[in-house]
């Protein structure tokens, strides 16, 4: 899933400029389905932490601290609830920061770049919008699921703040992956048969 992606076709025009050709080339424009990668983990967690870090300067008799220790605490319902909901939507919220579709089809139209079967500028933002958010669904629920499991695991086992979460899998996954990237690009660069011969 981490390197999943929904690769969108893009050609390019060609353009005449004094005796050279430019463009024509058809390449494609990659969109991941986990765009937002770990950051809506790490927001979660550190917005749901804020509430618990504010507890421990108030009243331990007080009504509100009361109800953050037994309803906010990281084996509790609520707080899976919470931290499920808050993932999803900062996957979202990440997402639509980090790829912004208008500024994308604006490069597209200068560069005389399109999609096939969509005129340039607004309809192709509007696509890539469409496309982007339906990849995003799919990435956050992954990522709600992957960085859950752990947890929920956790808890009922009864072990307090296990140190292999959620965001440890995927960032041990991204930095495996771009390790034997990096190796097969070497590789491919001296022209070796295989990484043991």
């Amino acid at each position: 899933v981490e390197q999943s992606q929904r690769r969108i076709p893009v050609q390019y025009a060609k353009r005449v400029v004094g005796r050279r050709t430019y463009g024509g080339s058809t390449t494609y424009l990659p969109i991941r389905i986990n765009m937002a990668n770990v950051i809506p983990v790490i927001f979660a967690s550190s917005i749901l932490m804020l509430p618990q870090m504010l507890s421990t300067f108030g009243d331990p008799t007080s009504g509100w601290v009361q109800w953050i220790n037994r309803y906010l605490h990281t084996s509790a319902p609520l707080y899976f609830v919470f931290f499920g909901v808050l993932i999803f939507a900062f996957a979202f919220f990440y997402t639509s920061i980090t790829f912004n579709t208008e500024e994308v089809a604006d490069n597209m139209k200068r560069y005389g770049g399109f999609i096939p079967g969509i005129r340039a500028g607004r309809p192709t933002a509007e696509y890539l919008k469409y496309v982007s958010s339906r990849m995003t669904w799919v990435g956050a629920t992954y990522l709600t699921v992957i960085a859950m499991i752990p947890v929920i695991v956790f808890s009922q086992m009864g072990i307090m703040g296990g140190g292999f979460g959620g965001t440890s899998i995927i960032i041990l996954v991204g930095v495996g992956l771009q390790t034997v990237k990096d190796i097969n690009s070497q590789l491919q660069q001296r022209h070796y048969d295989g990484f043991l011969r």
